[in-house]
Order: C-alpha cells, then sequence, then structure tokens
C-alpha cells in the first residue's frame, strides 16, 4: 500500500509543478508594481502596529520600565570625566574594528585566510562604536562640558586611537593564529587520509 501513496503523492506534485510552471511569466513592470505595492503594504501595516504599541498602556509600562535604569544611570555618572571616558572608548572602537577590517583582512588574506563571520562581527562593531561615538558626542554636548574643551576633546581622542590600535594588533594577531590553526588543522586530515 506505502508505494501507492508514494505515487499519489508525487504525482500530485508534479503536476501541481507543471501548473506552476505552465504559467507565463509576468512582464518586469508588473513584478515591480506589486513589489512597491506589496512595501507600502507592509509599511502601513507596521506603522499601525507601531501607532496601537503606542498606544498600549502595558507597552508604555515595560518601556519606561527599560528606560528608567539606563537614565538613573545616566545622571549619575554625567560629568565630563564621563564623557571623557566614553569618547575614548568609542573612538577606540571605531579605530580597532575599522583598522580590522582593512588592513587586518588584508594580512588574513595575504596567509590565504578568509572568515566571512569575522568580516561581519568586525563591520557590527565599527557600526556599534560609529553609533556610540555619535551618542557620547551629543550627550556631553548637552550635558557637559567635554565638548567645549578642546585639551579634553584631543586628549581622549589620542588616548582611544591608541588603546583601539593595540586592540587591533590583539585582534590581527588571533585571526592569523587561526588560520595557522585551520592549515595546520587540514594538513593533519590530509596526513591521516594518506
Amino acid at each position: 500500500m506505502r508505494p501507492f501513496w508514494c505515487f499519489l503523492v508525487l504525482a500530485m506534485v508534479m503536476s501541481g509543478g507543471a501548473a506552476v510552471w505552465a504559467q507565463e511569466a509576468e512582464p518586469e513592470s508588473d513584478l515591480g508594481d506589486k513589489a512597491q505595492q506589496t512595501l507600502e503594504s507592509a509599511k502601513s501595516t507596521a506603522d499601525e502596529a507601531a501607532r496601537e504599541i503606542d498606544k498600549n498602556p502595558q507597552a508604555q509600562e515595560i518601556s519606561a520600565g527599560l528606560l528608567k535604569p539606563i537614565y538613573q544611570l545616566a545622571e549619575a555618572i554625567s560629568h565630563p570625566a564621563f564623557h571623557w571616558i566614553g569618547f575614548a572608548i568609542m573612538v577606540a572602537g571605531v579605530v580597532s574594528f575599522a583598522l580590522q577590517l582593512t588592513l587586518g583582512k588584508l594580512v588574513v588574506l595575504a596567509h590565504a585566510g578568509f572568515s566571512p563571520a569575522e568580516i561581519l562581527s568586525d563591520a557590527l562593531g565599527l557600526v556599534v562604536s560609529l553609533v556610540g561615538l555619535v551618542l557620547t558626542t551629543q550627550a556631553a554636548a548637552e550635558n557637559s562640558s567635554f565638548t567645549g574643551s578642546a585639551s579634553a576633546v584631543l586628549s581622549s581622542t589620542v588616548v582611544g586611537a591608541v588603546v583601539g590600535f593595540v586592540f587591533y594588533l590583539w585582534g590581527q594577531r588571533q585571526e592569523v593564529e587561526a588560520v595557522k590553526g585551520r592549515k595546520a588543522t587540514a594538513a593533519v586530515k590530509v596526513k591521516k587520509e594518506k
């Protein structure tokens, strides 16, 4: 009895596939119009959902609960030294990840290695650091005298750049060691197979 059911399912799939293949392809302009309509529909649905969430008292409570400790922490540590440290950390991240994405990946490629995961990870780190740098600068401009002091900004930038370069060197060394380790593992496998 099983072969019959398998044959029946196979026949149904093939007949459905034949019907799909027999349909004429829609002109490209129709596809573009449908894609635009779908995009607009999705955007209006998302906007409506966002409005409903914004009106929901429970969502407002949860949002306030998430933000309250962050606001309290921001008020507790809002002084020029904090902004100096935050700015230096963000500069360090930008320098480190930018160098990792450029020079670091060239060095890894020179060792015949390539890791898409590392590239994506470094790209995310760079974006996070850039966003953090912008937000730190904005918060410092609104809440402290940090941005008004050229010596504070320059010293924070120099310290951040030096720390970022050190982190870049560490990261590059780890990536090169990982490439060498993968090559050694592959060589051992080849020897075992022989």
